[in-house]
Protein backbone atom coordinates (compact mmCIF):
# COMPACT_ATOMS: atom_id res chain seq x y z
CA UNK A 1 0.00 0.00 0.00
CA UNK A 2 0.71 3.89 -0.15
CA UNK A 3 1.06 6.13 2.42
CA UNK A 4 -1.02 8.98 2.60
CA UNK A 5 1.29 12.02 1.96
CA UNK A 6 -1.36 14.80 3.52
CA UNK A 7 -1.61 15.11 7.20
CA UNK A 8 -4.04 17.62 9.01
CA UNK A 9 -2.99 17.75 12.45
CA UNK A 10 -5.67 20.01 14.46
CA UNK A 11 -4.01 21.01 18.14
CA UNK A 12 -4.46 24.25 19.87
CA UNK A 13 -0.80 23.61 20.87
CA UNK A 14 1.66 25.42 18.79
CA UNK A 15 4.30 23.74 20.45
CA UNK A 16 3.01 20.31 19.72
CA UNK A 17 2.41 21.61 15.73
CA UNK A 18 6.26 22.37 16.20
CA UNK A 19 7.03 18.84 17.33
CA UNK A 20 5.00 16.57 15.33
CA UNK A 21 6.62 18.57 12.12
CA UNK A 22 9.88 17.66 13.25
CA UNK A 23 8.76 14.06 13.59
CA UNK A 24 7.25 13.86 10.08
CA UNK A 25 10.80 15.60 8.43
CA UNK A 26 12.87 12.56 10.21
CA UNK A 27 9.95 9.86 9.48
CA UNK A 28 8.28 10.86 6.47
CA UNK A 29 10.25 13.57 4.52
CA UNK A 30 7.74 12.73 1.57
CA UNK A 31 4.37 13.88 3.90
CA UNK A 32 2.68 16.46 3.95
CA UNK A 33 1.06 18.14 7.61
CA UNK A 34 -0.89 20.89 7.62
CA UNK A 35 -1.51 22.69 11.32
CA UNK A 36 -4.66 24.15 12.50
CA UNK A 37 -5.21 25.81 16.27
CA UNK A 38 -8.55 25.56 16.10
CA UNK A 39 -11.57 23.13 14.73
CA UNK A 40 -13.52 25.36 13.23
CA UNK A 41 -10.97 27.20 10.87
CA UNK A 42 -9.94 23.49 10.11
CA UNK A 43 -13.46 22.33 9.28
CA UNK A 44 -13.96 25.54 6.68
CA UNK A 45 -10.69 24.69 5.29
CA UNK A 46 -11.61 20.77 4.71
CA UNK A 47 -14.97 21.82 3.41
CA UNK A 48 -13.97 24.29 1.13
CA UNK A 49 -11.09 22.06 -0.04
CA UNK A 50 -8.51 24.92 0.96
CA UNK A 51 -6.41 22.03 2.78
CA UNK A 52 -5.55 18.66 1.84
CA UNK A 53 -6.07 15.83 4.02
CA UNK A 54 -6.16 11.81 3.59
CA UNK A 55 -5.74 11.59 7.78
CA UNK A 56 -6.81 13.93 10.19
CA UNK A 57 -5.25 14.10 13.72
CA UNK A 58 -6.91 15.36 16.10
CA UNK A 59 -6.36 16.81 19.80
CA UNK A 60 -9.41 17.00 22.46
CA UNK A 61 -8.84 20.02 24.59
CA UNK A 62 -9.04 23.02 22.51
CA UNK A 63 -10.57 26.35 23.13
CA UNK A 64 -13.18 27.78 20.47
CA UNK A 65 -14.42 23.87 19.37
CA UNK A 66 -13.34 20.68 20.89
CA UNK A 67 -12.19 17.85 19.30
CA UNK A 68 -15.21 16.02 20.26
CA UNK A 69 -17.57 18.53 18.42
CA UNK A 70 -14.92 18.70 15.48
CA UNK A 71 -14.95 14.45 15.27
CA UNK A 72 -18.86 14.92 15.05
CA UNK A 73 -19.00 17.48 12.72
CA UNK A 74 -16.72 15.48 10.20
CA UNK A 75 -18.40 12.35 11.05
CA UNK A 76 -21.66 14.10 9.73
CA UNK A 77 -20.29 15.66 6.81
CA UNK A 78 -20.82 13.22 3.61
CA UNK A 79 -17.93 14.74 1.98
CA UNK A 80 -15.68 14.64 4.99
CA UNK A 81 -16.81 11.16 7.05
CA UNK A 82 -14.87 8.80 5.30
CA UNK A 83 -11.80 10.66 6.39
CA UNK A 84 -9.83 8.98 9.32
CA UNK A 85 -9.76 10.93 12.48
CA UNK A 86 -6.84 9.74 14.93
CA UNK A 87 -7.25 11.14 18.07
CA UNK A 88 -4.20 12.37 19.51
CA UNK A 89 -4.41 13.64 23.17
CA UNK A 90 -2.72 13.91 26.86
CA UNK A 91 -6.03 12.27 28.19
CA UNK A 92 -5.47 8.76 28.72
CA UNK A 93 -8.83 9.05 30.90
CA UNK A 94 -11.85 6.16 29.74
CA UNK A 95 -14.37 8.35 28.83
CA UNK A 96 -12.51 10.53 26.75
CA UNK A 97 -11.30 6.94 24.78
CA UNK A 98 -14.91 5.52 25.09
CA UNK A 99 -16.24 8.99 23.50
CA UNK A 100 -13.76 9.06 21.04
CA UNK A 101 -14.75 5.53 19.61
CA UNK A 102 -18.33 6.65 19.75
CA UNK A 103 -17.87 9.19 17.40
CA UNK A 104 -16.64 7.01 14.85
CA UNK A 105 -12.02 8.25 15.62
CA UNK A 106 -10.19 5.56 13.80
CA UNK A 107 -7.92 5.36 16.69
CA UNK A 108 -6.62 6.84 19.95
CA UNK A 109 -2.92 7.32 20.92
CA UNK A 110 -2.15 8.96 23.91
CA UNK A 111 0.59 11.75 23.79
CA UNK A 112 4.07 10.51 24.90
CA UNK A 113 5.55 12.92 27.35
CA UNK A 114 8.95 13.12 25.96
CA UNK A 115 10.61 13.75 22.07
CA UNK A 116 11.68 9.94 21.98
CA UNK A 117 8.50 8.06 22.59
CA UNK A 118 6.91 11.02 20.97
CA UNK A 119 8.92 10.03 17.44
CA UNK A 120 8.25 6.12 18.31
CA UNK A 121 3.96 6.89 18.77
CA UNK A 122 4.33 8.85 15.00
CA UNK A 123 6.64 5.87 13.45
CA UNK A 124 3.90 3.57 14.67
CA UNK A 125 1.35 5.60 13.40
CA UNK A 126 3.25 5.86 9.49
CA UNK A 127 3.97 2.38 10.07
CA UNK A 128 0.13 1.39 10.37
CA UNK A 129 -0.76 3.45 7.54
CA UNK A 130 1.64 2.52 5.22
CA UNK A 131 -0.20 -0.65 5.58
CA UNK A 132 -3.52 0.55 5.71
CA UNK A 133 -6.32 0.89 2.45
CA UNK A 134 -7.68 4.32 2.71
CA UNK A 135 -11.68 4.00 1.95
CA UNK A 136 -12.70 5.95 -1.48
CA UNK A 137 -14.06 9.51 -1.16
CA UNK A 138 -17.51 10.25 -1.56
CA UNK A 139 -18.60 11.31 -5.07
Amino acid sequence: MTLPQHFLLIDDNVADHHLTQEAFEELCPECTLTCYTNGREALRALRRGTVQAEVILLDINMPVMNGFDVLRELKRDPQLMTLPVVMLSTSSNKGDVDMAYTLHASSYFVKATDFDGFIAQIDAFLAYWRQAQLAPKPV
